[in-house]
């Protein structure tokens, strides 16, 4: 809500899911973009039919992010990359490798205006560690650890170098459990970041 304040006319969210924004936050001259695998995009097209939801100002757009780029994507599904847009990536990256997240970042900062902003959440562990031993005591502990595995679990600073090569610079960096007193305080961070150089 702070960002269609601040003048965003786009908001793209990626990995989007089942995830209801577009139709909560449904605001006048607000076009909202929801990007995920193809196959969940027809499935939510067609409950939203059902419920008779309506999806005005809504584009569901089918992208796989290993394989997809996003940047055109965009393109080609009606965004406007000469308007600011607030990009929305919950809890996504932590189920794509380094070079998908790397990608998709660069994709999303390829579309970003002067005034554009990312919401990301990132899932981090304490420096020094492993993070290949720390994905994989992760997914031990999941239950669908081997149906949908984690993939990128990093420190802070390996997270925001990755995001710097992206083209995005850090404005804000939230612990979630600032937010949330049920989670545990160095796992998970809320960024926010704005367009920076050209990605690396």
């Amino acid at each position: 809500m702070g960002a269609i304040s601040a003048g965003a006319r786009q908001v793209v969210v990626c990995g989007a899911g089942y995830d209801d924004r577009a139709l909560r936050f449904r605001t006048t001259g607000v076009r909202f973009f929801e990007l995920d695998h193809p196959a969940t995009q027809a499935d939510k097209a067609k409950r939203a039919r059902a419920i008779e939801s309506g999806t005005a100002g809504l584009t569901l757009v089918p992208a796989d992010f290993r394989a997809d780029d996003v940047a055109a994507v965009l393109s080609s599904c009606g965004h406007d990359a000469g308007r600011p847009s607030l990009f929305i990536c919950e809890g996504l990256l932590v189920y794509l490798d380094q070079p998908t997240c790397e990608r998709l970042l660069a994709g999303l900062r390829a579309r970003a205006a002067p005034g554009s902003a990312l919401a990301v959440s990132l899932a981090v562990h304490r420096d020094g560690a492993s993070s290949d031993q720390v994905v994989a005591a992760a997914n031990a502990r999941r239950p669908s650890g081997r149906s949908e595995p984690w993939r990128t679990i990093l420190s802070l600073d390996a997270h925001l170098a990755l995001l710097g090569r992206a083209g995005w610079r850090v404005e804000q960096t939230i612990d979630a459990a600032e937010l949330n007193s049920e989670a545990v305080r160095g796992r998970a961070l809320l960024v926010t970041a704005g367009p920076g150089g050209q990605p690396a």
